[in-house]
């Protein structure tokens, strides 16, 4: 306990240690990333401490959401998403399909994903990106359960294929949005949700988003670390190493409240209250303890 507490007290230095004043979901928290394995208490005791009390731990592939359901099942107030992200789209079949709807029927998983479409790097074909992206949303209809979309220089496509599924799927969540105004009214327009992160806070390439944010209804908008990646730019003081963590959650809050020229605990309270209506938080955690019970009656 002593390596843990000290870890707890001196990672972040005083000038990062933010307090939110209303009680905040990160709805993107990688936490099941190599760099959280030897410090992963201490990184959820410094989220408490910062009024991040919940946190939707994502599953990128089939390992990491396994691993996203057993932090649930460890941490209360974690939760987990179960699919296939667009850069391991190659391995999507049958096999596969099958354990990702197993998944989605456990009551830690709360949204199909991280999946969908990403032009960008092409880590699989796009063809191989659309064909399991397809397949999830399908999942997705027939779980109930939302969906947890990724998105990067392909929208029009994004779009078409949400488009046909937009009835049958219950919600989704466009996470990490980095998009311009043209995507983001696409997604608006079809009821979509829309994730924020620190990209707000990044100087060289968020400042597009500091105009959008504004325009992104309050009732449709969660905010995230995607931790460990995109550490905010503009804290402070500097951190050792380059690691995000939900801790930090309330400095993006600050920022995006300062943009869109709102009140910090008025942002904090809304989209916590958007993010456990979304994710059906409350009926979660009931079907977790209930499971709990009954496996130690």
């Amino acid at each position: 306990m002593a390596d843990t507490d000290a870890a707890f007290d001196d990672f972040l230095p005083e000038a990062l240690r933010f307090r939110s004043p209303a009680p905040l979901v990160d709805i993107g928290a990688n936490l099941t990333h190599d760099s959280f394995a030897r410090d992963l208490e201490a990184v959820v005791q410094r989220s408490r401490a910062a009024n991040v009390t919940t946190f939707i731990v994502t599953g990128t592939d089939h390992a990491h959401a396994e691993q996203a359901v057993e932090l649930a099942q460890r941490y209360p107030g974690l939760h987990a998403t179960a699919g296939v992200h667009p850069h391991d789209a190659s391995d999507w079949d049958t096999s596969l399909a099958a354990a990702m709807r197993e998944l989605h029927q456990r009551p830690e998983v709360v949204a199909v994903g991280e999946c969908g479409l990403d032009f960008n790097r092409n880590f699989s074909t796009p063809a191989e990106q659309e064909r399991a992206f397809e397949a999830q949303l399908g999942l997705a209809a027939e779980s109930g359960k939302p969906l947890f979309l990724h998105e990067r220089d392909a929208g029009p496509r994004m779009r078409e294929m949400l488009r046909v599924w937009r009835d049958d799927i219950a919600d989704a969540v466009v996470h990490c949005f980095t998009a311009d105004r043209a995507t983001l009214y696409g997604y608006l327009d079809m009821d979509l949700h829309i994730g924020l992160t620190g990209w707000i806070c990044d100087e060289r390439r968020g400042h597009h988003l500091r105009e959008l944010v504004k325009e992104i209804p309050l009732a449709r908008l969660m905010v995230e670390t995607d931790c460990p990646y995109l550490l905010p730019r503009d804290l402070p003081a500097r951190l050792k190493g380059r690691r995000n963590e939900p801790a930090l959650l309330p400095w993006i809050v600050r920022e995006i409240a300062h943009w869109r020229d709102t009140d910090e605990a008025e942002l904090a309270r809304a989209t916590s209250n958007t993010a456990h209506r979304f994710f059906r938080l409350n009926e979660a955690r009931e079907a977790q303890e209930t499971g709990r019970d009954q496996q130690e009656s």
